[in-house]
């Protein structure tokens, strides 16, 4: 049954370099870049606040302002009362996300050769975005329900009980949106600068690649903002 729900699950776009793990395999390139990713995250975060001080300066100053903006994001989406709590999930996201994207717009990946496949950004695999939705969905869900308990379901009956099968829907639709924007975004990025580095390699590449640095950081807002308003949403009494 696990190996059907494996199959099912596993999505391929592109060449990879496979990792076997007893019976399953999984994208070896996108676990390296991932465990780059985080540990640069890791690494910064652990630089910045190893000597706290009262006036912060230089790379506390820095993640000090990323605090700030992760709290604002989640206090105007989810609400004074209840955002506090859900700082530290979507700090998370958007920072793997927005880490993620810059790597993959500033740092040239396919220079390092694997057996097969390329590195890239980690979020150039649609497993990785699908995986981020996902875990935005259980988050929505465990906060709605952890609050109301089972009466969280009754939003799928109101306001009319025929609108049953859309509530339900709409559930589902979330994460795919979620996970196919950011793909897409990223995918879409990464190929027209590697077109146009192969046809114009000198002057032309510069603006692509500085705008895709700029939408690398509105995808990673985005995908942080509504996930931050789905769970709002879930917390939201209802009337």
């Amino acid at each position: 049954m696990i190996n059907i729900l494996y199959n099912l699950a596993e999505v391929s776009i592109g060449q990879h370099w496979y990792w076997q793990l007893g019976p399953f395999f999984i994208h070896g390139q996108v676990l390296i870049t991932s465990w780059l990713v985080l540990g640069l995250i890791i690494g910064i975060s652990l630089i910045a606040n190893n000597d706290l001080k009262l006036i912060p300066e230089n790379l506390q100053n820095f993640t000090e302002y990323i605090t700030e903006f992760i709290r604002d994001l989640a206090k105007a989406q989810i609400g004074e009362k209840e955002y506090l709590k859900w700082v530290p999930f979507l700090g998370t996201i958007f920072l793997f996300i927005f880490v993620s994207n810059w790597t993959g717009a500033l740092f040239p990946w396919r220079v390092f050769k694997l057996p097969s496949g390329e590195l890239a950004a980690p979020t150039n695999d649609i497993n990785t975005t699908v995986a981020l939705a996902l875990l935005t969905s259980f988050a929505y869900f465990y906060a709605g329900i952890s609050k109301k308990g089972l009466l969280y379901f009754k939003r799928y009956i109101s306001p009319v009980a025929f609108l049953l099968p859309i509530n339900i829907l709409e559930d589902f639709t979330k994460p795919l949106s979620l996970s196919f924007r950011l793909f897409g975004n990223i995918l879409a990025d990464e190929l027209v600068v590697g077109v146009l580095i192969t046809l114009v390699p000198l002057v032309i590449p510069i603006p692509i690649m500085l705008l895709g640095l700029f939408t690398s950081a509105i995808q990673a807002l985005v995908f942080a903002t509504l996930a931050g308003a789905y769970i709002g949403e879930s917390l939201k009494d209802s009337h």
